[in-house]
């Protein structure tokens, strides 16, 4: 079991999902009972990441440059996408998590859409746990079209050029509704980040798991947030002066009592 500080969790997890072709090709399948199992994994690290309390948890489905991928891949991949929907709606529902999604949703298939739409509507109000889905989503992308809306308003006389700061930049980016990410994984051993929320990565915590994803299980994830717990995270600041080594022992020779810290076992 992995022990977890329940008082220093990060608020934003998001994950690149990585690995499902090669483990499919390591045991001989095809790429799509790769995909298969990779979705398995989403239901599995969706509930852990529900029952550790986390706010918030992105996962990146699908990016802009996938659909360059074989179109029975492809489709392949959105049939799973509407399996998964339909099959969690009522845990969904059920356990207050809201449904979200980013990307360039218009481009998604009808099939997708005839049961995305309804779940993201129905799970609005819901408040304990925010799952937001990328797909056909691209860092730059979003930060592209971002920007584009800015140039427009500065055009149009609705914004001066000296109001176009980070901030209204920031404001713009759907992935980042629910903050910046506290915490980025990626599974499947690569060690880079592929477009995935560029703009919020400035300052998370990047965490790489040799995991093909469809094995990546809860206690990867607990491990993650573990490792993520035993950072320093300095902002850009100074950090934080390395303690004196304190004295074994009282005067009276019994061993000093230190500051218990709140653990969870997961």
């Amino acid at each position: 079991m992995t022990l977890i500080e329940a008082r220093n969790l990060p608020s934003h997890v998001g994950i690149i999902m990585d690995g499902n072709g090669r483990w499919a090709q390591q045991r001989g399948l095809g790429r799509a009972e790769g995909h298969r199992q990779g979705s398995q994994a989403v239901r599995r690290i969706v509930r852990a990441a529900r029952r550790l309390g986390l706010r918030a948890l992105t996962l990146y489905a699908f990016s802009e440059q996938n659909w360059a991928r074989p179109e029975d891949e492809i489709d392949a991949l959105w049939v799973l996408l509407r399996e998964f929907l339909l099959s969690e709606r009522e845990e969904i529902l059920d356990n207050s998590i809201r449904l979200n999604a980013v990307g360039n949703i218009g481009r998604l298939p009808g099939v997708v859409r005839a049961v995305l739409d309804p779940l993201r509507n129905e799970s609005s109000k819901k408040y304990e746990m925010t799952l937001t889905l990328a797909l056909s989503y691209g860092g730059r992308e979003e930060i592209a079209e971002a920007a584009r809306e800015l140039a427009a308003e500065v055009a149009a006389g609705k914004r001066a050029v000296e109001d176009v700061t980070c901030e209204a930049l920031h404001a713009r980016l759907p992935s980042l509704a629910v903050g910046d990410p506290d915490l980025v994984i990626r599974t499947g051993g690569e060690r880079r980040i592929s477009n995935f929320l560029l703009y919020g990565l400035a300052y998370a915590e990047l965490h790489f798991s040799d995991a093909l994803w469809p094995d990546f299980d809860a206690e990867d994830l607990y491990q993650a947030v573990a490792s993520y717990q035993n950072r320093e995270r300095r902002f850009g600041k100074v950090g934080k002066a390395a303690p004196l080594v304190p004295e074994l022992a009282s005067e009276g020779g019994a061993p000093r009592e230190s500051s218990p810290a709140l653990l969870v076992a997961v």
